[in-house]
Order: structure tokens, then C-alpha cells, then sequence
């Protein structure tokens, strides 16, 4: 690999334009000179010029981290691919944290950390190489780049950009406020915690019309610090995962509320459609979804009040259990579950609370033995929350509820591919039901 210090090259007057094209400053789009130091300093003069649009003409553009700055976006044109290096020394973690398994995080490929008005645009990509990157560390995979990450950030702008490959998250936003994404498509698979879009401690987010297939979660709204998720619309998006294709609270500090998920296609995932958690003290409250669509998932929604109780930086402390209460779910039409329809589940003294489900359409395979419908499922108070959590076999084929006080059905139908010995509903410590327009259709 050639090294290359585009800083040599530069021409100031250009540097003070509000539009730059790199390849005029000495930037080489060749794909294998390393060009970090000549892209941060146009970048960085760029700034502190008044900002503007750092261009990418057609080419590959090798690179380690780089740092977005005030008033700067990247705009990468079509067939432009911003390559990331493989060698683990070339990244940068500027805000290191724990992550829901305990590993360290927080390295990234682009990354803005306290800016304003910062974005990314255009037909172009951003390519991680993350397998390459993994295997060039030989099995000691400890640094694991997103591909890109805003820390306290305001007024950020993700749109058209097609992000390839990560080495972790995909995109992550942290601390952010007033963030929009549209019209992005995501595609990497192949390493662990290839998530989509994560939102962590994030208020006024709006995500549409987004094209998502991710190894790990889909889009996944977390809070590893106690600052909470506020403010969170989703829409029209298509998802395709190994995992979750909405996940609401793996880790959970911090508060979720007001947030609004609708109008997406959900296929081929391989745990939970929808999964909403508050494990570690969070108050999951008024959270809506609605008109969405899945087919081949293994549990269409999985609810989770649990006692965990994690932390995730250096100082934080631990809190008591949370609460889960005010979840409105409806106009869902699902086919191809391969396990259960529903799983609701709190702890014993911390229950479920005021959960409505309207307008549900659930397909399942049936198939299985009156002997089943016996199946104790642990409580596993304190465990990681995932849909195999309880094991394999359920009880019931399409809603187990557990320590939840107040359910209202409105239209939720379940119907059974092939006869099926086990009780459509099993409920444990559960109060306040209104399951009159409940019907189970074998």
C-alpha cells in the first residue's frame, strides 16, 4: 500500500471554495493510496473556511478514519466508493464504549463527534471491507470499524448513499439530535453485529424510505447512556435480516418514548419482526406501530420487560427495573412464522403494562403436540433478550403472555398452516384482558 500526504498538493484558494473536488487537491482515486491525511485536511479547512461540499468524482478512495466537521458534507458521486483500509491501525476511536456483550466499541471509518449541520449525499458508496479488515488482524478481531457514526451531533443529513460492508453497526448515531436519513441503502452481512441503523440517546430522528438487508439488526434504537431515545419516526422502509428487522432497547439505560414506526416490509428474518426491551431500568412508553407487513421471521413481536441491569460507560450507574406500558401495535399482516406469533413477557413485582393490538393478521405453521402446550418457559430475569431466550418449544402457537397487566385485542387473528395441539393463547400472571375480538382460526 502507498502512502501518500496530499497535504503537499494542496492549493488554499480552492480549499476556500464552498465546493471542493478532491481529486484537484492531490487526492488519488486509485484504491490503493492511502488517502486519510489529504481527505481530513480538506475536511478540516473546509470548516474553517464556512463550510461546504467536499466532492467525490468517480473512483475508489482509499481511507481510514476520517472526522466530519461543522458545516461540512461528503458527496459522493455515482460510482464513487469511499474504500476502507484494511489495516487496523488506520482507525480511530474517539468515543469508546461497552456495547450490550462487553465488547469494546466505538471505532469508525467516518466519523463526526460534536458538530453541526454534517452530512452525506449522493449516488455513491462507502465500503468498509470489513471481512478484509477482520481477517487482517489475524483472529484478534478487537477492532471492529463502524462504517460510519455521529457522536452529539445536530442537524445531520444521511440521503441516496449506499453503505457496504462494515466491519460492526453500519451507521450509528449517538447523543444526536434532529437527524435525517432517506432514501439510503444498506447492505452488510458476514461478521457479527452488522447492524443497520442504530439510534442510541438520539431525539428528533426521522428514517424513510430506506432499504436495509444487514446481518445483525435491521434498525435498532438504543440507549447506552441515560439520555433517551425521543422523537423517533420510521417509515417506509424494507428490511432484511439475520436478526431483528426493529429492535427497540438490547441495551436500555436510557428512556424510549414517542416513537413511531410504520408503513415497512419486513422479510427473511431470522429472530423477531418486531422486538420491543427495556432490560437494563429504561421506560419504554408510548410507542406506536402500525401498517406493516412480514413474511418468514421467526416470532412476529417480542416484548420484554427484564431486570439486567447493565451499564455501558465508565461512571454510569445501575438502575432498578424499568417499565414497559403504552405499546400500540396494528394493521400487521404476517406469513411464514416459524415459531410463535407473539411473546410478551415481564418479571415477577415488574409486569407488562397496556399493550393494544389492533387490525393482526398472523399465518402459522402449527404442527405441534398437546404434550407442548405443557412447556414451562423459564423467567431468565436477568438474561441477554432475544427471541431463544425461552428455549424452542412453546406452549402456546400464538401468543405467550407472562406477568402483564392489561391487553386489548381489536381484529387479531391466528391461523395455522396444519392442526396443532397446543392452545392458541397461554398467559401466566395476566390481568386485565379484553380478548373478545380475539379469533383463532384453525
Amino acid at each position: 500500500m502507498r502512502h501518500f500526504l496530499a497535504t503537499l498538493l494542496f492549493v488554499p484558494v480552492m480549499l476556500r471554495a464552498s465546493v471542493v473536488d478532491v481529486t484537484q487537491i492531490g487526492v488519488v482515486p486509485d484504491g490503493t493510496t492511502l488517502n486519510t491525511t489529504g481527505i481530513q485536511k480538506a475536511i478540516d479547512t473546509c470548516s474553517t473556511s464556512g463550510g461546504g461540499t467536499i466532492q467525490f468524482p468517480a473512483g475508489r478512495y482509499l481511507t481510514g478514519t476520517i472526522q466530519l466537521k461543522d458545516n461540512v458534507t461528503l458527496d459522493l458521486a455515482e460510482n464513487a466508493i469511499l474504500l476502507g483500509s484494511t489495516r487496523a491501525e488506520d482507525y480511530q476511536n474517539l468515543d469508546p464504549f461497552i456495547d450490550g456483550v462487553g465488547a469494546e466499541m466505538g471505532y469508525a471509518l467516518v466519523v463526526s463527534v460534536g458538530s453541526k449541520n454534517v452530512g452525506l449525499q449522493g449516488k455513491g458508496s462507502i465500503d468498509g471491507q470489513g471481512t478484509a479488515v477482520k481477517a487482517a488482524q489475524q483472529g484478534h478481531y478487537n477492532i471492529r470499524p463502524f462504517l460510519v457514526r455521529w457522536v452529539n451531533c445536530t442537524d445531520i443529513t444521511v440521503k441516496d448513499v449506499h453503505l457496504l460492508n462494515s466491519g460492526a453497526w453500519t451507521m450509528n448515531f449517538f447523543q444526536c439530535a434532529k437527524a435525517s436519513v432517506t432514501d439510503v441503502t444498506i447492505r452488510s452481512l458476514g461478521l457479527a453485529n452488522n447492524d443497520g441503523i442504530d439510534t442510541d440517546s438520539c431525539e428528533t430522528v426521522r428514517i424513510k424510505n430506506c432499504d436495509i438487508d444487514s446481518g445483525d439488526d435491521a434498525i435498532c434504537l438504543k440507549a447506552t447512556s441515560t439520555k433517551p431515545c425521543r422523537d423517533i419516526i420510521v417509515t417506509d422502509c424494507k428490511l432484511k435480516t439475520h436478526c431483528n428487522a426493529i429492535k427497540l432497547g438490547t441495551e436500555s439505560l436510557g428512556d424510549f418514548e414517542h416513537i413511531q414506526i410504520s408503513d415497512c416490509q419486513i422479510r427473511d428474518t431470522g429472530m423477531s419482526g418486531i422486538a420491543l426491551y427495556s432490560v437494563d431500568g429504561s421506560h419504554l412508553h408510548d410507542v406506536g406501530l402500525s401498517n406493516i407487513t412480514m413474511d418468514g421471521i421467526t416470532v412476529a413481536i417480542n416484548i420484554r420487560l427484564g431486570a439486567r441491569l447493565k451499564t455501558f460507560r465508565k461512571d454510569d450507574q445501575a438502575k432498578p427495573p424499568g417499565i414497559l406500558r403504552d405499546v400500540t401495535i396494528k394493521d400487521l399482516r404476517v406469513t411464514g412464522v416459524r415459531q410463535i406469533g407473539m411473546l410478551i413477557n415481564g418479571i415477577p413485582g415488574h409486569p407488562v403494562e397496556k399493550v393494544t393490538l389492533e387490525n393482526i393478521q398472523i399465518e402459522l405453521p402449527g404442527g405441534g403436540s398437546a404434550a407442548d402446550a405443557a412447556t414451562q418457559l423459564p423467567e431468565k430475569e436477568t438474561a441477554y433478550p432475544e427471541f431463544n431466550m425461552f428455549g424452542k418449544v412453546m406452549p402456546a402457537y400464538g401468543i405467550y403472555a407472562r406477568h402483564v397487566r392489561g391487553i386489548t385485542f381489536k381484529n387479531v387473528h391466528t391461523t395455522v398452516k396444519k392442526a396443532d395441539g397446543r392452545p392458541a393463547l397461554a398467559f401466566v400472571d395476566v390481568e386485565g384482558v379484553t380478548p373478545a375480538d380475539y379469533a383463532p382460526n384453525k
